[in-house]
């Protein structure tokens, strides 16, 4: 976790030339986050975050993508949707350049996110997500995940044998499973612009409620489904001893708050657990990536693949939708 782009004096200046923001007092790097660099900027009145865009090391985000994650955040706060809107330079552009790279300034979202969530926590962020998909569904924008599992074959081709370190024969073992997922993947289902990373760390409470999600840089249009089996697999696992196991009171309380305001329908749970079997490998894939790829001497902290290869095999003995309720 860094900050990649250092800025100074002279940049702030050029912001301050382009943006009605007014006279930015302070302005101090943000360390979390493995993707861009982040700064806070502080006026007399209000506060905004600058995103610097660096090179993704395994894709991604890129330049031809960011008019769309504009939009979308622009789209979604006029739709009452609690994240970071942002703003238009003097000349009407989201997008401009600094340090020769692309950035944007966002308005800033109080609070911050929660280490650990809850079970009624879960139940609303369920239920937040299900909000999130009903208005994006009003909004005419489209991007391919880039991510999605069409491009898994091209992924596993790129992770040689010695991610066996990590786990006996795993390379085989995300073979044969990419084979079944595959396979069982559906044709269709409810489908529309998702968030597509919904981590613990994008999603923001203040005062102890749910306040709104950051950090769209990964949505997409795929599968709904898609985005609640991310959601179980990033916030319903415990890990204790060392294992990750799910917390069925957690998942369940997820699902529930999610159909308060949105019904799965039928296919959607027949096929819930291919699509988190799908999800579990999608990130098992890239962590297993940046395992063998990412130079010892990077500033960004490498996530342990282990997590993502326990809840694979966790999938994979699931028979049914009712599995992952209480």
């Amino acid at each position: 976790m860094a900050v990649f782009t250092k800025i100074n004096i002279k940049d702030i200046s050029q912001i301050e030339s382009q943006f009605n923001l007014g006279e930015i007092k302070i302005f101090k790097g943000i360390k979390k986050g493995i993707e861009n660099t982040n700064y806070l900027l502080q006026t007399k009145k209000n506060k905004y975050i600058l995103t610097i865009f660096e090179k993704r090391i395994h894709g991604g985000c890129k330049s031809k993508d960011l008019p769309f994650f504009m939009n979308l955040m622009s789209k979604l706060s006029k739709l009452k949707i609690k994240c970071p809107k942002p703003l238009k330079n003097r000349k009407g552009r989201f997008i401009f350049k600094l340090k020769n790279k692309n950035a944007c300034i966002v308005t800033f979202l109080q609070g911050q996110d929660k280490k650990k969530l809850n079970a009624n926590d879960c139940f609303t962020v369920g239920k937040n997500i299900a909000k999130l998909h009903k208005v994006s569904a009003k909004i005419k924008l489209f991007r391919k995940n880039s991510f999605s599992v069409q491009s898994w074959p091209k992924m596993l081709n790129k992770i040689d044998n010695r991610i066996n370190k990590v786990s006996k024969n795993l390379k085989y073992t995300m073979k044969s499973d990419l084979k079944i997922i595959k396979k069982n993947w559906p044709k269709r289902l409810p489908s529309g612009v998702i968030h597509c990373d919904l981590f613990v760390d994008n999603i923001f409470f203040y005062k102890r409620k749910f306040y709104g999600f950051i950090d769209f840089y990964f949505a997409s249009n795929d599968f709904l489904t898609y985005e609640l089996a991310t959601s179980v697999n990033a916030l319903c696992f415990d890990k204790k001893n060392n294992k990750f196991l799910l917390n069925k009171n957690k998942s369940s309380k997820l699902i529930k708050g999610y159909e308060i305001v949105r019904k799965l329908t039928s296919e959607e749970k027949q096929n819930f657990n291919t699509i988190c079997r799908g999800s579990a490998l999608r990130y098992l894939l890239t962590r297993s990536y940046d395992y063998l790829n990412t130079p010892k001497s990077a500033v960004i902290k490498i996530k342990d693949p282990k997590e993502y290869v326990q809840k694979l095999n966790f999938h994979r003995n699931i028979k049914s939708f009712k599995e992952y309720l209480n």
